[in-house]
């Protein structure tokens, strides 16, 4: 099969779970996965790399493979790797985009190359001086500073600290939450007191902007996933130039990382009306709480066609 061909989608996998901090999340996304393809005629099995056996993927004859892992060894570039060896069409972007995509620094310092404003910040490990936090207040501190893990996402391992709450004390014990999560890599960015967006990407081309309204800013782990507190506008209401500049942003940021399928990036509103983009996501949550399939509605793709849809554009790296 070419790049260009379409696959046959009669039997396919889904895979799922995995053993990244973001598991139980996986395994949501899997279960709305199943159900929305066995809805539309397909007949879908389940594969998780914490439980089943690699042979289990080379034996079932799948057309594909919906890739509804998370994390580490998820979305890394790992799987993969692995679902290119084997030669079965995976979702989502490839092995480089994807291990681009998972370091967080990586891919803002290509986006700062190709003219896309990312925030500032320095890359820093558990074992960092006194004084190299020391210099990452003086330089990204006045409005306090961002601490999250260099490669884990969902918000597990974030720490946000105002400028009130910012010292060498506050900042060293976020340093210190983070590392736990990542150990070789942590992030330490400015703090952007704006309004938070994420655009969904299908096929290269953005889903209309949603706007995340998290109570006191709080969009993490729990609020993510667990609970009713956030609202959400999508579209999100913006003047129709600035949602065309942050969409048009998105599409150029998914390109230069050279990712295919779907994704999903999220951003910050500057004080003077621009657009920092934060990271991107190359395997989206598709839970009851999740975004892109909101995104999708709103242009009258249901949950069960977004996914068809993500299906139909699988792919290995291999033409």
């Amino acid at each position: 099969m070419t790049q260009a061909e379409e696959p046959r989608l009669e039997r396919v996998v889904v895979l799922e779970g995995g053993i990244s901090s973001e598991r139980e999340v996986s395994l949501l996304s899997g279960r709305g996965v199943k159900e929305a393809l066995a809805s539309k005629g397909l007949e879908v099995e389940s594969w998780d790399p914490a439980v089943d056996s690699v042979g289990g993927l080379e034996e079932g004859a799948y057309d594909a493979a919906f890739i509804a892992l998370h994390g580490a060894l998820g979305e890394d570039g790992s799987v993969q790797g692995l679902l290119n060896c084997i030669g079965l069409p995976y979702t989502g972007p490839g092995v480089t985009a994807s291990a681009i995509a998972m370091d967080k620094e990586l891919t803002k310092n290509i986006w700062r190359a190709n003219g896309i404003s990312v925030p500032a910040g320095v890359r820093l490990t558990a074992a960092a001086s006194d004084a190299e936090l020391e210099r990452a207040i003086a330089e990204f501190g006045a409005d306090g500073v961002v601490v999250k893990p260099g490669h884990d996402g969902s918000s597990i391992g974030v720490t946000k600290l105002d400028r009130d709450a910012l010292s060498l004390h506050s900042l060293r014990a976020a340093l210190n939450a983070a590392a736990e999560r990542d150990a070789a890599e942590v992030l330490v960015e400015e703090y952007i007191h704006g309004r938070e967006f994420t655009v969904a990407i299908l096929d290269g081309k953005a889903l209309p902007v949603i706007e995340i309204c998290a109570p006191e800013g709080s969009y993490d782990f729990q609020n993510k996933y667990y609970t009713d507190v956030v609202r959400y506008e999508c579209p999100a209401k913006l003047p129709e130039a600035s949602a065309k500049a942050l969409a048009a942003a998105c599409e150029k940021a998914f390109a230069v990382l050279g990712c295919r399928g779907w994704s999903r990036i999220d951003a910050l509103e500057r004080a003077d009306g621009t657009f920092a983009l934060l990271e991107i996501n190359t395997s989206p949550g598709m839970t009851p709480h999740s975004l892109v399939p909101m995104a999708a509605r709103a242009v009258g793709l249901s949950y069960a066609d977004l996914c068809l849809r993500v299906l139909g554009l699988a792919r290995t790296d291999i033409a």
